[in-house]
């Protein structure tokens, strides 16, 4: 959910057009296609990581720290590479969720080969993974890191109930930014981005995974629990404000540049965006509803007949430690899933690295903890109507 990672030109709309309609991704996606689920039995591959001292690993891009005077030396790969022995390939392909699931869906559900042994995407995608059984559960026996010091509010989300075949890579929060110094007062509620002196200033996030659950917590809804109804409720709203134009547009991870640019005063955004415009902007405010906001991961994944399982394990684990997980926090400032490198930060003498650690938006207090809350996922029977509900409104 990161803005820098909107790199790929194929869009929503051009996806469903290239894999021959909406209805055949949602079918699939949706995991509706009975055919594509693989069972337990068969999604390991005889493991090489003993005699092979290796991985691949796919991410997003810009998504892991680099060397201050080369980029393509990452030096937290650097560490577990020097410790283990094991060479690790880095790729950033990863542009958007649903590409990327097209893109390896083939080989899953053939029961082939990716061609991966780790790979990061959003936990709303996850879900699907998870329920096509197209992931492999993780030894924890070899990751006594995660065990200790995986954040509890990551622990147990609806898909993957005590995280056994996802471990969160970095966190974040869908809340709202703004420019109080162009607006001239604080915002404190989603109900707030409707007043009359933000129309046509107004952007909402185009997808529907990435946008309903802020909207829903705006009308009172527990999104842990919520129900179609809730959620039907919200598209009318949504449908009033787009038609009266109070709604400038709905963005993808671009936001940002109507942000800056003054075009728009108030959008739906993700902290660790924030925290970076900060930096140059510092009238850019971020904005926790009173009635809540939506805690989310992108989360590392083992795939099916992945041949270097041991070795991804290993890496998993090296990221949990919490000296490793300051290190990637401090460069990519999106909330830390691993609240004990809090201390580490707070004990650097760098004043700027150590500053991070007071950062609420990288290690929540508990008063923000206590708003945060992770969305009931979307169910395969769910999505077709709620997908087309929320596209037509949106215009995708």
């Amino acid at each position: 959910m990161r803005t820098n990672r909107s790199l790929s030109p194929l869009s929503r709309r051009n996806l469903l057009r290239a894999l021959g309609g909406g209805a055949a991704l949602g079918a699939l996606a949706g995991c509706g296609v009975q055919a594509a689920y693989i069972g337990p039995e068969d999604r390991a591959a005889s493991d090489r990581s003993g005699r092979e001292k290796k991985l691949t690993f796919a991410n997003w891009p810009l998504y892991i720290d680099t060397d201050d005077e080369s980029e393509s030396l990452r030096p937290t790969l650097a560490a577990f590479e020097e410790r283990t022995g094991i060479s690790v390939r880095y790729t950033e392909e990863i542009n958007d969720n649903d590409e990327f699931f097209g893109k390896i869906s083939p080989s899953l559900i053939n029961g082939q080969e990716t061609g991966r042994d780790l790979i990061v995407i959003s936990d709303w995608m996850c879900a699907r993974f998870v329920r096509l059984g197209w992931v492999q559960e993780m030894d924890r026996s070899r990751q006594p890191n995660v065990t200790k010091y995986l954040d509890p509010l990551l622990r147990d989300p609806h898909f993957d109930r005590g995280r056994m075949s996802t471990v969160p890579w970095q966190s974040g929060i869908t809340g709202i930014a703004y420019n109080r110094k162009a607006l001239g007062r604080e915002l404190r509620s989603v109900s707030d981005l409707w007043a009359d002196d933000l129309k046509g200033k107004v952007t909402l996030l185009s997808g529907l995974d990435e946008a309903f659950a802020l909207l829903m917590q705006g009308e009172g809804v527990d999104i842990t629990r919520w129900k179609a109804d809730d959620f039907h409720h919200v598209c009318d709203r949504v449908e009033k404000l787009v038609d009266s134009r109070h709604i400038r547009r709905f963005t993808g991870n671009d936001y940002l540049k109507d942000l800056e640019s003054g075009d728009v005063l108030a959008c739906q955004a993700y902290s660790g965006d924030v925290i970076q415009l900060q930096a140059d902007k510092p009238e850019i405010e971020f904005l926790i509803p009173e009635e809540g906001a939506e805690l989310w991961s992108e989360s590392l994944m083992i795939p099916n007949l992945a041949r270097h399982k041991a070795n991804a394990e290993l890496l998993v684990d090296h990221y949990y430690d919490p000296e490793v997980a300051a290190e990637l926090a401090a460069w990519v400032n999106y909330v830390c899933p691993v609240p004990a490198a809090r201390d580490v930060l707070a004990n650097s003498k760098d004043e700027e690295t150590a500053a991070l650690a007071e950062d609420p938006l990288i290690f929540p207090d508990d008063a923000m903890r206590s708003r945060l809350a992770i969305a009931r996922d979307i169910t395969p029977e769910e999505r077709p109507e709620l997908s087309k509900r929320w596209n037509g409104i949106v215009g995708l």
